[in-house]
């Protein structure tokens, strides 16, 4: 009998949960292709190079997908139940509420691993790649956009005139850049000749210039200098080719635990590149914390949203997935900043869905309304 109930309720969350973790990284994907869509039309990417794109950030967007599609599941799973009578039915014949928890915490354990693999090792992949992939992309574009006598920004802040210029050998004649980039200063440089170099290892281009000078400027132009050279290097970074997008040093996202470790161990702890990696590495755990602990909740939400139907369940899951989020977020800033240690706030989320757990479970277990919910609901929210 506890087998078959076992299979039975089991069944019943995993195709929603597929369901709806896919319909979860459709969105998230076709927001995601916005922001490459510039490079993709621009640069001419080919199809082959879309589909690792997406496939780079796919671990990034189950991670952040889980907890909803984990909460949904269950919330649908047990409101069917409970909209057929099937709960009653199960209590009638002494099965309590607790009888009907080992399925969700079986699935829960299997999203908690799920999520623990994704944030371990999938995360610090996906992003490294999408990043190596974008430089890649990049340089076998080198001339990056720069056209012969015309006016162009190839880069963010940084504007480039060139009179002649060879494709094949990334050389350029004549040229004029201004580089607004430092909010202080304006520099303008004047050169004879340029060229194009790749640095792969710092994921950096470097334009290198001969006999020319550079002019430099205050913000407000009220004072300025002129600097002759024989030879200048103006470095530019994929955070000016693309937004949001990395620097030299691996930004935390890329990094695997024990990279995380490592670096924190060479970091002062009073910059804010310290936090951000306690954050990272903390919320590893935190966020598979979450979706184990969303499915537990879904439970007796299902239970009792039996007179508003589906969409009272996929909207209430929506709401607490929201709240969930906003905590996170908020969390992170405040940790951010410094004004809590990184070691606490990031559980401050986990900390309100585990009393949120306790609460709903108890609530239907000893057949009590949800207070909290019943005039969010309205009063047809009512037990099982």
């Amino acid at each position: 009998m506890k087998s078959t109930l076992f299979r039975y309720i089991f069944n019943e969350i995993w195709p929603t949960f597929l369901a709806g973790l896919s319909v979860f990284v459709f969105i998230v994907v076709a927001t995601k292709m916005l922001s490459i869509m510039d490079m993709i039309v621009g640069r001419g990417v080919s199809i082959s190079h879309v589909a690792r794109m997406v496939l780079y950030l796919l671990p990034d967007i189950v991670g952040f997908a889980l907890p909803a599609a984990s909460l949904i599941a269950v919330v649908l799973a047990f409101l069917r139940l409970s909209v057929d009578s099937e709960i009653i039915a199960l209590k009638s014949s002494g099965i309590s509420l607790y009888q009907m928890l080992p399925p969700v915490l079986f699935f829960s354990c299997l999203g908690l691993i799920a999520s623990l693999l994704i944030s371990f090792i999938g995360v610090p992949w996906g992003n490294n790649s999408f990043k190596s992939l974008i430089f890649q992309i990049v340089e076998s574009k080198a001339d990056l956009g720069i056209k012969e006598r015309t006016f162009c920004e190839p880069f963010s802040k940084v504007v480039f005139y060139v009179n002649r210029l060879s494709v094949r050998d990334n050389e350029m004649e004549d040229v004029f850049v201004t580089d607004r980039r430092d909010p202080s200063v304006t520099n303008t440089i004047i050169a004879e000749r340029g060229r194009i170099f790749v640095n792969p290892r710092e994921k950096v281009f470097v334009l290198h210039f001969q006999n020319g000078a550079i002019f430099i400027a205050d913000k407000d132009h009220r004072s300025g200098r002129t600097v002759k050279f024989e030879t200048y290097d103006l470095s530019i970074g994929l955070k000016d080719i693309m937004a949001a997008l990395a620097s030299r040093k691996k930004a935390p996202k890329e990094m695997t635990a024990g990279e995380l470790i490592r670096q924190l161990k060479e970091t002062p702890k009073r910059e804010t590149r310290y936090n951000d990696m306690i954050i990272e590495l903390m919320e590893k755990v935190s966020i598979p914390l979450a979706v184990f602990l969303m499915g537990i909740i879904g439970m007796p939400l299902g239970a009792q949203l039996q007179a508003r139907g589906r969409s009272a369940g996929i909207g209430v899951s929506l709401a607490i997935f929201l709240v969930y989020y906003l905590c996170l977020a908020g969390a992170r800033s405040i940790c951010e900043t410094g004004l809590i240690p990184p070691q606490i706030g990031v559980w401050i989320p986990d900390l309100f869905l585990l009393v949120s757990a306790i609460y709903l479970v108890q609530c239907v277990a000893n057949e009590r309304s949800i207070n909290l919910l019943s005039g969010f609901i309205g009063p047809r929210f009512r037990p099982a």
